[in-house]
């Protein structure tokens, strides 16, 4: 992707990495026999191994796709926070005219090597770990449970999606924040931000 100097933090991998375990729903995007193809997955991932991990429904051509013999190339992308950006809220634009509307956003794209887990004890491994990451995050009172189903249920439903991973070969970043505005425009921003509603975003300009 374009990303200037001033808005590249491909260097800042924690922070990368942060951002996808914030905002875990990434668009993969391979190609295959038929062309480019985006399937959107919520993702696991495992820094210490080096990989995302995800599943898809077996019914989808996508894991049939990858060569047994090895992986296929493929990028992940995730989205941050990301709003519309009025020039009303320069307070330079009411002194010069000079500013047009623009989008602030972060995006991460991750780079990599997708490959088939097709192994009953991955895909209810992933699937376990999913669920508790996210009941967690919906905060309900008594989180739901693979357990709570019945078992042949859950053999069933396991045994209609695959698993995947995609190797964390190498990681691009691109926080469009303003930072080629001058303070006192960035402040004004957040403030406009604030005003809409758009607090997250708002927030992570704060913090950059």
């Amino acid at each position: 992707m374009y990303n200037p100097s001033h808005f590249d933090n491909s260097n800042d991998r924690a922070a990368l990495l942060a951002l996808v375990r914030a905002h875990p729903l990434g668009a993969l995007v391979s190609h295959g026999p038929q062309g480019l193809d985006a399937n959107h997955l919520p993702f696991e991932v495992d820094e210490a191994a080096g990989v995302l991990r995800a599943h898809v429904a077996r019914a989808n051509p996508l894991w049939q796709q990858v060569p047994a013999s090895g992986g296929m190339a493929a990028m992940v992308i995730f989205r941050g926070q990301a709003g519309y950006i009025s020039p009303n809220w320069y307070p330079s634009k009411h002194e010069t005219h000079r500013q047009v509307p623009t989008w602030n956003y972060q995006v991460v794209h991750v780079h990599g090597q997708l490959t088939v887990m097709d192994q009953q004890r991955f895909v209810r491994g992933l699937v376990a770990r999913l669920t508790r990451e996210h009941e967690k995050r919906s905060k309900q009172p008594k989180p739901w449970m693979m357990g709570d189903a019945p078992a042949d249920y859950i053999d069933q439903m396991l045994a209609a999606i695959v698993g995947i991973e995609v190797t964390l070969e190498r990681l691009e970043g691109k926080f469009k924040l303003s930072q080629n505005k001058d303070e006192r425009d960035r402040l004004g921003v957040v403030e406009g931000l604030v005003a809409v509603g758009e607090g997250g975003l708002a927030g992570v300009m704060r913090m950059g």
